[in-house]
C-alpha cells in the first residue's frame, strides 16, 4: 500500500516523515516551491497533478491506495476536486485540519465568513494590515477610505488594486519581536488574518494582542460534505496504519 500524502503544511511533512519511519510507502506532494524540504529519503511529486485526470493517473502509475489531504485550510478547491475523485473511485481519504486558533485574555478579535464582510469592522480612516495573502486581495471590497496593506513574499507584479493602499514585502518566519515592531512603524490598527491555526502564523496575533489591535479572522471554507477528518498528525499515521 503506497499513501499519498498532499503535504503543503508543517503537518503533512511530518506525516509524510512519519509514515516512511513505519516502513509505509509514501508518496508526498507539494504544488510549488517549499522553505521547509521533505526529509530524506521520502519521495516527492511536485507541481501538482494537472486536474482530475492527471490526479487519477498518477494514482494509478504509482499505486496510491490511500490519501492524506494535508493541504492548508484555505486550500479549498484542492480539498474539494480531491475529496470529490476519492469517493468516487472508492479510495480511503481523510482530511487532517489542525485546530483553529482560539482568543484568550487580551484579545480582541471578530469572525467574518467572507472577506468583503471585513469593511463592516474597520472604521474610515484606520489602517488596516491584511495578513491573508495576495491571492484574493480584490474580494476584500468596501475598503474606500482606509489604508490598506497587505503582506506579500515577493515583489508585486502589478499596481495594488485598492485605493491608498500599499504592499509590504517580506519573507517568513516573523517572530513577535518582528510582528510588534512592523505594526507599530505601520500605524496598523486593525488586522485582518485567515483562521489558519498552528503555530508558524501565531506570533502576529500575539503582536496584535500586546498592541491592543483588533483583530478580523476570516473563518474557514467548510469541509466537502461526508469527508473525514482529523486534527492531529498521530491520528492520521494511525488511520494509515489501520487500514
Amino acid at each position: 500500500m503506497t499513501v499519498l500524502v498532499l503535504a503543503g503544511t508543517r503537518e503533512g511533512r511530518e506525516i509524510a516523515a512519519g509514515l516512511a519511519a513505519r516502513a509505509i510507502p509514501v508518496l508526498a506532494s507539494l504544488a510549488g516551491r517549499t522553505r521547509r524540504p521533505l526529509e530524506a529519503g521520502v519521495p516527492l511529486h511536485t507541481g501538482g497533478f494537472g486536474g482530475a485526470q492527471g490526479f487519477r493517473e498518477t494514482v494509478a502509475a504509482q499505486g496510491i491506495e490511500a490519501v492524506i489531504d494535508a493541504t492548508h485550510p484555505f486550500a479549498e478547491a484542492i480539498t474539494e476536486r480531491t475529496a470529490r475523485i476519492c469517493a468516487e473511485d472508492g479510495l480511503p481519504h481523510v482530511i487532517l485540519r489542525r485546530r483553529g486558533w482560539q482568543p484568550g485574555p487580551g484579545d480582541d478579535w471578530t469572525r467574518i465568513a467572507r472577506e468583503a464582510d471585513l469593511a463592516d469592522h474597520v472604521p474610515r480612516g484606520a489602517t488596516v494590515f491584511l495578513a491573508t495573502g495576495p491571492q484574493r486581495l480584490e474580494a476584500f471590497t468596501g475598503l474606500e477610505g482606509r489604508r490598506v496593506l497587505c503582506r506579500r513574499i515577493d515583489p508585486a507584479p502589478g499596481p495594488f488594486p485598492h485605493e491608498n493602499g500599499d504592499w509590504v514585502v517580506s519573507r517568513p518566519p516573523f517572530s513577535v519581536d518582528d510582528e510588534t515592531a512592523l505594526f507599530s512603524l505601520l500605524g496598523v490598527d486593525v488586522l485582518a488574518t485567515k483562521d489558519s491555526g498552528g503555530e508558524d502564523g501565531r506570533a502576529k496575533l500575539d503582536a496584535a494582542r500586546a498592541l491592543g489591535l483588533k483583530v478580523v479572522l476570516l473563518d474557514r471554507p467548510p469541509l466537502p460534505e461526508g469527508a473525514r477528518m482529523v486534527e492531529t498528525v498521530e491520528a492520521a499515521l494511525n488511520w494509515a496504519e489501520n487500514l
